[in-house]
């Protein structure tokens, strides 16, 4: 029988960019996506929040895995990816505060990301520091371009601006179709889509 060969780090770290990217393939932590990409500029701050937050929980829940009871597993997963949210708001509150209050809830709410959770249960759980590490920031940089590449097709296209600087002259008509919430759902689909269509061009193209 052969034995199946476990993926190397460079594995770990692209398939959040492209096999299981968290907003395009796995379609899970929608709600911060939806309510934050208004802007390139928020959206690339709550994927810098959001990457923090996955890589540092993911470090330390492989690191204690082996000494936490089973029972209790979930609780103190909780624990440490709630220590995490804590540090990166507060340092945003000191730091970017018009950032932070434009954020608003959506960054506490991190804690409870089904993303955040989902790989600390299934992956950083199981695995040893430097896969977590890699998956985690694959994790963390997949979300962060796809979040930021949204808010910038709707800033674009609803403002004329991108990253609050004008581009577009005063002779453009705004289309606040795309900053209001259909606007999110609008370029998520298009996205998802063309993600789609270059992953079924890859398989008919391969060998």
């Amino acid at each position: 029988m052969e034995m199946k060969k476990k993926p190397g780090l460079l594995q770990e770290f692209t398939k959040g960019l492209f096999r299981e990217n968290p907003i395009l393939i796995i379609m899970l932590g929608l709600c911060a996506a939806l309510a934050v990409s208004t802007s390139a500029t928020d959206a690339l701050g709550m994927g810098a929040a959001f990457s923090f937050v996955m890589i540092g929980s993911n470090v330390v829940i492989s690191l204690i895995r082996k000494i936490t009871p089973n029972q209790i597993r979930i609780p103190v997963f909780i624990t440490v990816i709630s220590t995490f949210v804590t540090i990166v708001d507060y340092a945003m509150k000191a730091y970017a505060p018009s950032l932070s209050k434009s954020l608003g809830v959506f960054v506490p709410l991190i804690v409870v990301n089904c993303i955040v959770m989902g790989r600390a249960e299934a992956f950083a759980s199981k695995n040893g520091v430097a896969a977590s590490l890699m998956d985690g920031i694959g994790m963390g940089v997949g979300f962060a371009v796809v979040i930021t590449l949204i808010g910038a097709i709707r800033e674009f296209v609803g403002m004329g601006t991108l990253f609050g600087v004008q581009i577009l002259g005063a002779w453009y008509p705004q289309f606040l179709f795309m900053i209001l919430p259909p606007g999110a759902f609008l370029v998520i689909g298009f996205l998802i889509a063309a993600q789609k269509r270059i992953a079924d061009r890859r398989k008919r193209s391969a060998p």
